[in-house]
């Protein structure tokens, strides 16, 4: 297949002091998240009528398992590792700060806009063939979910040469600020009932767990045996604050009513993310040497080369296949969820999506591996986060409430607005450079 030996040409050519263990785990965890989505999303139809739910809704014996696909720490985790190499390597080439944060835009964004663009033109056609507001938030709304990753992943791009120098400047100290801000946010939470406070969480939770990245690039956590440490106090924690606190045990969603751990995030994910980073940092030495072999460092390649738009694709394909198997008279969907026989279909419900998504990600995916033109003017770094933050909030609305709802008339217009200007604002559109 030519885009594998496209990929293993590239993987050759790999410079030996790379750490591969940081792009395998990308790939990885963005994989274990959409096997993750595709397994909790239900779609059953009963007497002509779909029922689109949550798998964890109702059955709290299976909240253990997202304990296990919960591995946004993760990615958060490689981001910072990443982001820290890039800063480095800017700062050697001489690369500025306004140089730096457009190629990172770039690479986050244009994907987006693609899959922005696609949902906006797929409401309108909705509402031109008659289907009901609620339908069209409903479809939207569930096939945006990867977005919201985005939306707080771009804010803390833009605060990593920040949180690098002050990780630089203070070590662990630094990490352990952002620890206590998550742990006093949540204590007010809880206690005093300051529910507002709670979404400051999505900075400091993330951050602190981006902070874990250049504490792995610095090589700041030793041996097997300290990293085994280091997860072992971060799943005791876990287990504390899920057995005896007031948090949930899912890590996943808000099957809880009212209550749940990553809206707005809780300290539990932090916890999460150590007791995993630990784990899986134990096994760096022998995965290294595992990927230093071309075929698997070729996948691994090959994955990361299409990552982003892999992830943002993965629900809207399976909302489009749900649609179409309704449409054939509930085709496949008639199978009880949670039943012995609907574990059994999941394989293959998984294979069919996966061969469903390849050629979309075929498609679109040279959106994010085509870099910035080399001889367009980079924006002053004040304009591109000014644009970055329009982004971030328009996003963040339409991952809430999707195209055709919110709590405002016509609020999807007002965010899909705030991502087209603030992409042009910050240079990501050709016409606005």
């Amino acid at each position: 297949m030519q885009i594998w030996s496209q990929a293993s040409k590239m993987a050759a050519q790999t410079p030996a002091e790379r750490n591969r263990y940081v792009d395998f785990l990308r790939s990885i965890s963005i994989l274990v998240v959409i096997i993750g989505h595709w397994m909790i999303a239900t779609a059953y139809v009963v007497d002509g009528e779909m029922n689109a739910g949550h798998l964890l809704a109702g059955r709290p014996q299976l909240h253990w398992m997202t304990w296990l696909f919960q591995v946004m720490p993760i990615f958060f985790i490689v981001g910072g590792y990443s982001n820290a190499v890039s800063l480095e390597s800017a700062k050697r080439k001489g690369v500025g700060y306004g140089g730096w944060l457009s190629a990172r835009l770039n690479r986050l964004v244009a994907p987006l806009l693609v899959l922005l663009v696609a949902w906006a033109v797929i409401a309108v056609a909705m509402t031109l063939f008659g289907a009901r507001p609620k339908v069209i938030q409903f479809v939207s709304q569930a096939a945006l979910i990867p977005t919201w990753f985005l939306s707080i992943y771009i804010v803390v791009v833009i605060l990593a040469p920040l949180a690098y120098k002050f990780w630089q400047r203070f070590g662990f100290t630094s990490f352990l600020v952002f620890v206590a801000g998550a742990a006093i946010t949540d204590t007010a939470f809880f206690a005093a009932d300051m529910r507002w406070l709670g979404w400051t969480n999505y900075l400091w939770v993330w951050l602190a767990v981006h902070h874990l990245g250049f504490a792995w690039r610095d090589d700041r956590l030793g041996h097997v045996a300290k990293r085994l440490l280091f997860s072992a106090v971060g799943f005791v924690v876990l287990w504390s604050l899920t057995s005896y606190g007031p948090y949930p045990l899912a890590m996943v969603g808000s099957p809880d009513p009212g209550l749940s751990n990553t809206l707005p995030p809780k300290i539990t994910l932090l916890a999460l993310g150590i007791f995993q980073f630990g784990l899986l940092l134990a096994l760096e030495v022998p995965m290294r040497r595992a990927l230093s072999g071309l075929r698997l460092w070729t996948a691994t390649v090959l994955i990361n080369s299409m990552i982003m738009t892999v992830y943002l694709w993965h629900i809207t394909v399976m909302v489009i296949f749900a649609a179409l198997l309704y449409l054939a008279g509930g085709l496949g969907l008639g199978i009880e969820p949670g039943t012995l026989d609907w574990w059994l279909s999941r394989p293959v419900w998984i294979a069919i999506l996966f061969v469903l998504l390849l050629p979309v990600a075929l498609v679109l995916s040279p959106l994010e591996r085509r870099g910035r033109p080399a001889d367009a003017p980079i924006p002053a770094p004040a304009r591109q986060v000014a644009g970055a933050v329009m982004i971030c909030l328009g996003v963040a609305l339409l991952a809430m409430y999707g195209f055709g709802g919110g709590p405002f008339p016509r609020l999807d217009l007002v965010s899909f607005s705030l991502v087209i200007v603030g992409s042009g604002i910050s240079g990501l559109l050709p016409s606005f450079r």
